[in-house]
């Protein structure tokens, strides 16, 4: 559950950077802050729900 913790984190950061890069408007940092936000967002919420399943 802690790396669920550690992922759920990084992907809070991630999404943070993608709305400051946003306002930057540096699109291509936004792609890549986007992109770990999906995927580590992803794992994290599929880690803390697999074991309910």
């Amino acid at each position: 559950m802690e790396l669920a913790i550690i992922f759920l984190v990084i992907a809070i950061l991630c999404a943070v950077a993608v709305l400051r890069e946003l306002k930057t408007k540096n699109f291509f940092a936004v792609a890549f802050a986007g992109a770990s936000t999906l995927v580590f967002g992803w794992f994290s919420v599929m880690t803390i729900f697999s074991p309910l399943f």
